[in-house]
């Protein structure tokens, strides 16, 4: 175990490479010496005899624990950053980073600082050809060095994740096209393999921060590069690392947060079928940090997850309606040691720098975890704001909380004030707190009481405390009150917190999702990516193939004639039935039937297209509904289909916004041909009477069928589905670099030729 105090002198990397050598040095002194040195070195062998024995040894023993001085007793805080995506396309985003990043980290001076992927863009100007780009990670080596330098944190506090555009392309992790082994932090402090952990320790609590790396051993070119995809053997090693303080004879209090790139919709369950959420649920983590999704989608991207002994319905695997979607909390007061272990956490997915130039800050206050988010599109901030007590009652523990204050569990002096971290460039004059009672209708302040700077000697950050009659604010309304924190400077600037709701009862409040927030957070993608593709297959066969079948089961039931003749009937049903008409009626055009029918088969049983799913230098290979189909390991014959569920970027929108449509609207153009048909045979057998004046709805009526109306309409959307088809495949023929014409023929061309096909078929009657 290694031991550090960030009051120290930060060591070089050399020092710190060069320490093993000292070590072993040690061993050649002289035998008076030998003994005494033997007794200090015996807490230094033992974990070494201990890594030759279990093969994770070597990550547990080796864990460090950091000594935070400096910071008010029992806090902790740390900074997240996400989704950098440094290109050469967009230099001012790390322009940007040096000019905010580095003296907002000088002024909060963080324990760690946590960059969950991402790091550079690997995207062609068009954004349609994704590999790795050296110049971006120069740039981003340089761009880290600068605000290493500006807020003068020791290295080692950085700790960068890969995300899924950091191995655009990368055939093998170490490789030639691995440049994050070459000019990530993480690589230079020589942290191996993908979960690495570091404990910080202050005032007798120990908090845990565990990251992982769960991007593709094989790094697709995009768009098949979209999910996180664990092995067995990474949640193994997660399992133990959060476990590593479980045995400790201390018995410390432990927080455990986790930090990585992809959300849990976004992450696909190991070769096994398990999921990393059942980790976290273990451990009750008190949040996974992660980015991936961009603030494009919305602000409120958090997801809250309980386990509880109610068996789960079979939705929660596939979806979640809003972020406390789940079991209500048991209001029993059930305070014995031999209570059961709430398993829960919360995810919080926090925007990107890309786009939006976020930044969060998130404490540990003697257990309670909160965090603000920080937008430098407006410029820098000379004061930051960070409410640590009472919590956000959004989103905040649904379960351990609320047992918090029904037994003290954290004591009664958690409390018994408010607390506010308050990082300043200048020196603060004044802070203040209010509360606000929301049930009048509209915010009156019942609580307005200025605050108190704890301590004189924090070089860290100033907590401020004001004490309260906590008890008072008890309410069965979780958004009641609300918080604010006004701070003023010795220059008069002052700022102010958002206002958010609080619940000293431990009783959350609701917030829903807005749609997007929801298509992203709230549907798990992985899980959902067979059942939709089966849906939609099932729903294309019966298209193609119950109207044929019926046709010969139901002789001249489904025809033009009988639903004209049966027009009076309810409208709905009139709606329905001549909706169906439309497929019999692309049935009996059997070349075009035939057709369509082919092509669904082959996509589900031969390749869709070939193509260089990693480099343009490697050899080609083609594509399915399940994944590329790449060699395994060491050229071996084995077939691995890589890239599951991620080719579902691909797949889906093929079948749902091309093949789909292309079906449905063929069959409108069968089912028009045949009514002008109709109509124009009509018209045609009838006599002619020269007394006869047709009225003014009987001209109208034909003038809209010779002008088949319908059928340019149906033009025109055979356009819009070949523009989408056409965005499609040359998005593929960019990201893969392919010929189409040699590589995806069928894929490419086929749905063109069939339209052009049926638009001369349908031309005539």
């Amino acid at each position: 175990m290694v031991t550090w105090n960030f009051a120290e002198k930060d060591l070089t990397n050399s020092e710190v490479y060069i320490w093993p050598s000292l070590f072993l040095s040690q061993t050649s002194a002289p035998p008076a010496a030998m003994e005494t040195r033997g007794k200090r070195l015996l807490p230094l062998l033992l974990p070494l005899l201990a890594a030759a024995v279990t093969p994770y040894a070597v990550a547990r023993d080796q864990r460090e624990v950091v000594k935070v001085s400096g910071a008010p007793e029992g806090v902790v805080w740390v900074v997240q950053l996400s989704d950098l995506h440094f290109s050469v396309h967009h230099p001012e985003r790390a322009y940007d980073f040096r000019r905010y990043v580095g003296p907002a980290l000088a002024m909060v001076n963080p324990a760690l600082v946590l960059i969950t992927g991402d790091l550079t863009d690997g995207k062609s100007k068009d954004h349609l050809t994704m590999k790795q780009n050296e110049v971006e990670w120069i740039e981003y080596e340089n761009t880290i060095k600068d605000i290493i330098e500006s807020s003068q944190l020791p290295v080692r506090t950085f700790y960068d994740l890969r995300g899924n555009h950091d191995s655009f392309g990368v055939p093998v992790s170490g490789g030639d096209y691995d440049f994050y082994q070459k000019y990530s932090i993480n690589a230079k402090l020589r942290r191996q393999g993908r979960v690495q952990s570091i404990t910080l320790e202050n005032g007798g609590r120990k908090y845990l921060f565990v990251g992982f790396d769960t991007t593709m051993e094989i790094g697709l070119r995009g768009p098949t590069n979209l999910f996180g995809h664990p092995t067995d053997e990474q949640l193994i090693e997660l399992d133990q690392t959060f476990s590593q303080w479980d045995t400790d004879f201390e018995m410390a209090a432990v927080t455990k947060i986790a930090f990585g790139h992809f959300p849990m919709s976004f992450t696909a369950l190991t070769e096994s079928g398990k999921s990393i959420k059942d980790i976290f649920l273990k451990h009750s983590l008190s949040a996974y940090l992660c980015g991936h999704l961009h603030a494009r989608f919305g602000k409120n991207l958090k997801r809250y997850y309980q386990r509880t002994v109610k068996e789960p319905s079979l939705s929660d695997d596939y979806y979640q309606f809003n972020m406390h979607q789940g079991y209500a909390v048991q209001n029993e007061e059930n305070c014995s040691e031999k209570a059961v272990h709430i398993q829960e956490f919360w995810e919080w997915e926090m925007g990107d720098w890309r786009k939006s130039r976020s930044m969060r800050i998130l404490a540990i206050d003697d257990g309670y975890i909160s965090y603000t988010d920080i937008n430098f599109k407006l410029g820098s901030k000379s004061i930051i704001i960070l409410p640590t007590f009472p919590l956000d009652s959004r989103f905040m523990q649904r379960a351990s909380d609320f047992r918090d204050f029904k037994c003290h569990v954290m004591g009664a002096s958690t409390f018994d004030t408010v607390r506010t971290l308050v990082f300043s460039k200048h020196e603060v004059v004044s802070v203040s707190v209010k509360i606000y009672d929301s049930r009048p209708g509209t915010l009156q302040v019942v609580f307005d009481s200025k605050m108190k700077r704890v301590g004189s000697n924090e070089t860290r950050g100033h907590m401020y405390v004001v004490p309260w009659n906590w008890r008072a604010f008890e309410d069965p309304s979780p958004n009641r009150y609300w918080l604010q924190i006004e701070v003023m400077d010795v220059t008069g600037d002052t700022s102010v917190s958002q206002l958010r709701p609080f619940s000293v009862n431990g009783l959350a409040s609701r917030a829903s999702w807005t749609w997007k927030e929801f298509f992203v957070m709230g549907i798990q993608w992985a899980s959902l990516y067979h059942p939709a593709l089966w849906f939609v297959l099932s729903v294309i066969f019966s298209l193609l193939l119950v109207p044929p079948v019926a046709d010969v089961v139901f002789k001249d039931q489904f025809t033009y004639k009988n639903l004209c003749s049966n027009g009076s009937q309810i409208m709905v049903k009139y709606i329905v039935c001549g909706f169906i008409w439309l497929f019999f009626e692309l049935a009996r055009v059997t070349l075009v039937w035939l057709s369509l029918l082919f092509y669904v088969i082959y996509l589900v049983a031969l390749p869709w297209l070939f193509g260089h799913p990693i480099t343009e230098d490697s050899k080609l290979t083609y594509m399915t509904y399940k994944g590329w189909i790449l060699k395994g390991p060491n050229n071996s014959n084995e077939v691995v289909h890589a890239g599951t569920p991620d080719v579902m970027v691909i797949v889906l929108p093929h079948f749902c916004f091309v093949l789909l449509p292309t079906i449905v609207i063929l069959s409108a153009m069968a089912a028009e041909r045949t009514a002008y048909r109709e109509h124009y045979l009509s018209q045609s057998g009838k006599k002619r009477d020269d007394y006869y004046k047709k009225s003014k709805k009987q001209i109208e009526h034909e003038k809209f069928w010779n002008s088949r109306w319908i059928r340019k309409l149906l033009f025109l959307l055979c356009l819009v589905v070949l523009w989408k088809h056409w965005k499609l495949c040359r998005a593929l023929v960019k990201a893969y670099a392919m010929n189409p014409v040699l590589h995806s023929p069928v894929l490419f061309f086929f749905i063109p030729a069939i339209i052009v096909f049926t638009l001369h078929k349908t031309s005539s009657i």
